[in-house]
Parts: structure tokens; C-alpha cells; sequence
């Protein structure tokens, strides 16, 4: 099969079909461009033109899930792009009761469905657009900081759950502004579904319900959804049989399962293989090359587009990038 379009490419990847190509596709945080709308759509887009990807992953500023709740952030330079809290909204337990539904289409949601317009109108209908979306769960951690939020979770349950109806009802609407603003579909981010932060009964009990409704919102609309599945030792089957994803992302060289596992277990496609900072940030093109074909061998080439585990270094070589492409063209 030769001469897919993007948007062709990946659909036959999500449907286990053989594409004429493996797709490929990275995503990274654009700090200083990432607070106006215009800088970053220009920015995701001359990326994107820079190394011809089979779809777009938005990545807006870090924080912007909870800036229009008041947290303040810095910047201070980090290789991955994201920003320091240095103010955070939620400091005892009754400030869950004191969320509010946002108004997405203003503040700092609005300026990111503008900046989805932007890179709609530049790049055409054919390009797959994913808007990041966090879980519910991963807002609200965010919000209170690691420690508070685990203590709010574990001792003052239903403090939390009226935060996280707020936080969940919020980005439903969140996600479907955005499909209507130009995405194809969401990238769904969890932070939270790792055995080392969380039992399976808590996640089932205080991240499922909240990641169906804003899942559910999105799927009601025809989204495509990417699950991302950050950190080490997840809850790959839980996540994955529980939600109405088309492709499943993670750090597959740095954690289980391996695609190879996960091709066993899901029929989802998957999507990575490279480890961002070993080999993509770090390591040489020969050994970018060698995580491709490895993930290839793996997976069989179907129901797999390649990627990295997560967000690429901000200061990734040009050669790693261009070599991973080359690698499946």
C-alpha cells in the first residue's frame, strides 16, 4: 500500500492495519513561545513542517491545567521545557470546596482552544491535531502539590471527590471546546497511575470515575484518544480495558510492559520505543536507529506508530530526530 496521507497513515495504525508506513511523531514543550497563543501554534507548527510528522501532539505550557485556579509558575531553564510551582491554589482541605467550573473558552484554557484554531488554519485537514488533556486525578495533584494531595486523598476523601467533579466536569467541556476549536482528538495524560503513588482500589476508586467522564465527553464527539500513561510501574491493563482509547502511550524502555508484552494484551495501538533522554536527548543516531528497529521487531509494524516514552528534551539533537525518521522511510 503506497501513497497514504497522514491522517490515512494513522487510522490504519489504529486499526491494526498495514499502513504504507510506520507513522512517526514527537512533541516537546516550547517555553517562552508557549504564552501567546500565535507563539505557540507557530511554534507546533514549524516542527512539525521541520520533520514532516504524521500527526500533532499540542503540548501547552506546563500548568496551564490549573493556572486559571491560581497556581504561579517559573521557569528556570530545565531540558524538558516545563515550569517550577511556586504558588499552588489548594493549601488545606476546604479549598477543594472553593474550585469553580471554569469558563474554558477564557483565561489560559481560551488562549490554547486559540492556539488550536491557529494551528488548524495552518496545517490543513489532513493532519491529526491532539489537544493534552490531564486527568482529573493529575489536575488535582497538581493543584495541592504530591504530599498535601495524598494526605486530602487517603484522610479527607470526600473533601477531594467534590474537587475532582469540579476538575472533571470542567475538562469535559475543556475537551470538547477543543474538538469543536480544531483538534481531531485528545492526548489524555496520567501522572497518577503508577503502583508506586497509588493502590489499583484507590485509582479505581478516585481516578477511574472522573477520567470516564471526561473520556466519555470527548468519545461522544467522535475523538480520537490517545491514553499517556507517565511513570514507572503502571496500571497498563487497568487503564487500558477501562477506557475508550485508540492508542496507548508510555515509557516502554524505562518500565513494563514492553511493546512486544503489550502487543499480547491489548489490541490498541501502541505507541514509543525510544527512550527520550538514554538514546533520544543523549545517546547517537545509531542508537536511535537500533530502538526503532528493535520496536519495530516488536510490534510487527502494525498497530504501532513510533514515538518516544513521554516529551522530548528541548535540546534534542536534530540528527537523533531525523534518524529515527529515517529509520521507518
Amino acid at each position: 500500500m503506497t501513497g497514504m496521507t497522514k491522517r490515512e497513515r494513522v487510522l490504519a495504525a489504529v486499526h491494526g492495519q498495514q499502513p504504507d508506513r510506520v507513522p512517526v511523531a514527537f512533541w516537546r514543550h516550547w517555553p517562552g513561545d508557549d504564552q501567546t497563543a500565535e507563539g505557540l501554534a507557530n511554534a507546533i507548527v514549524a516542527w512539525h513542517t521541520m520533520y514532516d510528522f504524521d500527526l500533532i501532539k499540542v503540548t501547552p505550557t506546563s500548568g496551564y491545567a490549573v493556572e486559571d485556579w491560581g497556581a504561579r509558575f517559573v521557569y528556570k531553564g530545565n531540558r524538558e521545557g516545563t515550569r517550577e510551582y511556586v504558588e499552588r491554589p489548594v493549601k488545606s482541605t476546604r479549598d477543594w470546596e472553593k474550585l469553580w467550573p471554569l469558563d474554558v473558552r477564557r483565561g489560559i484554557l481560551g488562549r490554547e482552544l486559540e492556539a488550536l484554531r491557529l494551528i488548524r488554519s495552518k496545517v490543513g485537514p489532513d493532519v491529526f491535531i491532539l489537544e493534552t488533556v490531564f486527568s482529573p486525578l493529575s489536575i488535582a495533584r497538581n493543584l495541592a502539590g504530591e504530599d498535601l494531595w495524598l494526605g486530602h486523598l487517603r484522610e479527607h476523601p470526600q473533601q477531594l471527590r467534590q474537587g475532582l467533579a469540579i476538575i472533571a466536569d470542567t475538562y469535559a467541556r475543556f475537551s470538547q471546546e477543543a474538538l469543536r476549536s480544531g483538534a481531531d482528538g485528545i492526548f489524555f495524560a496520567t501522572q497518577c497511575a503508577s503502583y508506586d503513588i497509588l493502590s489499583e482500589n484507590e485509582y479505581e476508586e478516585f481516578g477511574i470515575p472522573y477520567d470516564r467522564h471526561v473520556l466519555g465527553a470527548a468519545a461522544d464527539m467522535g475523538s480520537l484518544i490517545l491514553l499517556h500513561i507517565h511513570g514507572l510501574n503502571i496500571m497498563f491493563d487497568l487503564l487500558v480495558h477501562s477506557y475508550p482509547v485508540h492508542i496507548v502511550n508510555w515509557h516502554d524502555r524505562r518500565t513494563l510492559p514492553s511493546l512486544a508484552d503489550a502487543r499480547v494484551r491489548t489490541r490498541v495501538a501502541l505507541m514509543g520505543g525510544i527512550n527520550e533522554w538514554q538514546t533520544l536527548a543523549d545517546g547517537t543516531p545509531d542508537q536511535v536507529v537500533s530502538e526503532v528497529r528493535d520496536a519495530l521487531a516488536q510490534t510487527g509494524g502494525r498497530g504501532y506508530l513510533v514515538g518516544a516514552g513521554c516529551v522530548v528534551a528541548i535540546d534534542t539533537p536534530e540528527e537523533n530526530l531525523r534518524a529515527a525518521i529515517a529509520a521507518i522511510r
